[in-house]
């Protein structure tokens, strides 16, 4: 394409209000985050409608901001882009109103995009020599998927979790040892200084499909473990169990992914989502891929966490197919991937 392309992309599917101007899917001019996170602590968690109030207070704000910090202007956009599902369906109304409105007064395109595939597409912003196909393992509070990127949006899914995703099996970890919301980075935190090795979490196999995952029954386990202790007055060491736990989850998740690379010969494997920020789980995947010689891909922490680049990232390649969404778009909050 000739002409430069510049997204404007919306993001709000939980507590992040964010926005970004992204230049051919590559080049970020601007990423702004405004983070819910110090307000749901005081509840443990999301509130989905105080979420979506801080949603309508900030957004508007947030995007003249990523405006103002790429130093261009609305009429210089090609198109927006917004995140329509999935997510909670009242902080996603809030973006998508919000995104159309603002297409509908620019007279610009409108391109939805799936959440999930714009963590994926936080890849392709810091890795110019990332193209498809590749293997990619999704990994946050909502999801665990194991994929093949086929093309740009194009995904064939592998292995999925059949329960808990592994993000939420952190947060309710960290929740029931007291180290409290949000649970992901605190783990990880305690973990540094904990024995992987103190207790034997099981690494739990679905026998109809290796790619697949379950994290419901190893969370459990240490549910169970903090319950007998507390009944036989014995301390738990916060850190070791915290380490032990983790190191669990990274083998489940590095293993799979490890040996669906060498099962479909691709020697391209990234990571994506919250989890994907993980520092136990970013050194075990280097260290496996090096061994097995896989390039391996991971976005920066920031864009592993909810943000707006990636979905402009997503938006680019959306808008290049021809994607375009009608003033009837609506929130889709179960939008799984693959759909439209």
């Amino acid at each position: 394409m000739a002409e430069d392309v510049y997204i404007l992309a919306i993001e709000s599917s939980c507590d992040e209000t964010a926005a970004a101007v992204v230049k051919n899917g590559r080049t970020v001019l601007s990423n702004i985050i405004s983070s819910q996170i110090a307000l749901h602590t005081l509840f443990g968690g999301v509130v989905p409608e105080i979420a979506s109030r801080k949603h309508i207070e900030k957004i508007n704000p947030v995007i003249q901001a990523a405006l103002d910090e790429a130093h261009m202007t609305l009429d210089q956009m090609t198109a927006i882009a917004v995140t329509y599902g999935p997510g909670l369906v009242g902080a996603l109304l809030v973006g998508v109103a919000e995104a159309k409105a603002i297409a509908w007064a620019a007279k610009k395109p409108l391109v939805p995009v799936h959440h999930i595939e714009g963590h994926v597409s936080a890849n392709f912003i810091e890795n110019p020599d990332l193209e498809p196909p590749f293997i990619c393992e999704i990994i946050s509070g909502g999801h665990t998927h194991l994929v093949v990127v086929r093309d740009y949006g194009d995904f064939q899914i592998i292995g999925r979790t059949r329960d808990d995703a592994a993000g939420e099996a952190f947060d309710k970890v960290a929740r029931a040892v007291g180290l409290g919301y949000p649970g992901g980075p605190k783990v990880d935190k305690a973990a540094k200084t904990g024995n992987p090795h103190a207790y034997e979490f099981p690494r739990a196999k679905v026998g109809e499909n290796p790619y697949d995952f379950s994290f419901s029954g190893l969370k459990s386990c240490v549910l169970n473990e903090i319950n007998r202790a507390k009944m036989t007055g014995e301390t738990i060491n916060v850190n070791d169990l915290a380490a032990s736990f983790q190191n669990a989850v990274v083998e489940a998740l590095v293993s799979r992914a490890i040996a669906a690379a060498k099962e479909f010969g691709y020697k391209k494997l990234a990571i994506a989502g919250g989890v994907a920020s993980n520092s136990a789980l970013r050194a075990s995947m280097e260290e496996k891929c090096k061994k097995n010689g896989i390039a391996f891909y991971r976005p920066s922490p920031i864009l592993c966490t909810d943000n707006a680049a990636m979905i402009g990232a997503a938006g680019y390649y959306e808008y290049l197919k021809g994607t375009r969404a009608g003033w009837d778009l609506n929130a889709v909050p179960g939008l799984k991937l693959g759909e439209r």
